[in-house]
């Protein structure tokens, strides 16, 4: 038994409609990445300089 021309108009309906926020919603999680990424760069802290002591150094500051 086929389905009636109505209802597969509202399967399609509701197929785009699950699309489409499936798509906002991915694009939504990656702007708000990025959004934190860009805004949640740390402070200057305390570390050694290249040549400085044994340990571990900062490849290159931006202090």
């Amino acid at each position: 038994m086929a389905a009636t021309p109505h209802a597969r108009t509202r399967k399609n309906w509701l197929l785009w409609l699950l699309m489409s926020a499936g798509v906002f919603i991915f694009a939504g999680a990656n702007a708000h990445l990025i959004y934190v990424a860009f805004k949640s760069q740390p402070d200057c802290v305390e570390h050694l300089k290249r040549g400085e002591g044994v340990g571990y150094s900062a490849a290159k500051s931006a202090c």
